[in-house]
């Protein structure tokens, strides 16, 4: 199916990009990448009738990971922040971009397109909750930055105000001490998970001093198992009691029945991959180097 008619608008700047969104009001959209939009509007389930395209905005592809603070782009692709310097420093960062689609998704679909278009089941959206990241955007109303925990409101929903284009990503480099994994369970490559599950964990003295436990495609927005995170925190990193962490997980989530599976099964996907992301956070905290990919069935 073809999309319908709509006015197409290339924008040169951030500031650009805003007014003429502001231009087409209600019916427009940004495009970024397209991996998201573009099949929303073959599909007709979305029929704007202005798309600006932000995908040739200078800088907003930039990825600074230098020093305690991380700084992404919102147009940079997933292939190329799974092959940067980040994703080679922070491991979750790489499990989370390499693991996305195929070659051509990740090639084109950006971090920002992620994030924005509200999708539970994106993979950004879940993994971000680990390392406690902002968002930044700008619109009518200026430039704000955001809390990922709530940016996504509900089912393809976020908080960005009508006009907001999502510029970038920040967050802190997590310090000494520090491991993290991201596992995600799909049919095939191109699909989305049908379950996903972050751990970021820090350790101290063998004890885990902190964690964050974040879950994608359990629910209508990305969750954060913050009773998972209790049950993980404090414990003796040589032998935590993981399956613990798992139950909580699983009494976090809320799946949904689709074609990707049931309930009951997305709940058993969660307690699996909880204990394996725990685990392989645990060993990456302590300087082992732990290869980690996607799992298929």
């Amino acid at each position: 199916m073809y999309p319908s008619r709509f006015n197409y608008h290339r924008a040169g700047s951030v500031d650009e990009a805003v007014q003429m969104m502001r231009e087409a009001g209600e019916g427009g959209r940004f495009l970024a990448g397209g991996q998201t939009l573009l099949v929303l509007m073959k599909l007709r389930f979305d029929e704007p009738s202005d798309v600006v395209d932000i995908g040739r905005i200078p800088d907003l592809d930039r990825i600074d990971s230098n020093g305690d603070q991380v700084s992404v782009g919102a147009l940079s692709t997933h292939r190329r922040i799974g092959e940067s310097d980040l994703a080679k420093s922070i491991p979750i960062v790489g499990d989370c971009a390499n693991g996305i689609a195929d070659n051509q998704v990740r090639s084109c679909g950006t971090i920002g397109g992620s994030l924005a278009s509200g999708d539970p089941s994106c993979d950004w959206p879940a993994l971000l909750h680990t390392l406690d990241a902002e968002i930044t955007c700008r619109g009518p109303g200026g430039s704000r930055t955001l809390d990922i925990n709530g940016f996504v409101d509900d089912l393809y929903q976020t908080v960005l105000k009508p006009g907001e284009i999502v510029t970038g990503v920040q967050f802190a480099r997590p310090g000494p001490g520090s491991g993290g994994a991201y596992c995600a369970f799909k049919r095939c490559a191109p699909a989305y998970p049908t379950v996903s599950v972050g751990v970021q964990l820090t350790l101290e003295n063998g004890l885990i001093v902190s964690s964050r436990v974040a879950l994608g495609s359990s629910g209508l927005t990305p969750i954060r198992a913050v009773d998972a995170e209790k049950e993980l925190t404090g414990q003796d990193s040589a032998g935590p009691d993981l399956e613990r962490v798992a139950e909580a997980a699983v009494a976090a989530a809320d799946p949904v029945h689709d074609q990707r599976g049931s309930p009951a099964f997305k709940r058993r996907l969660i307690a699996t991959l909880t204990r394996r992301a725990a685990n392989i956070a645990l060993r990456r905290a302590n300087g082992e180097v732990v290869k980690n990919s996607h799992e298929y069935y």
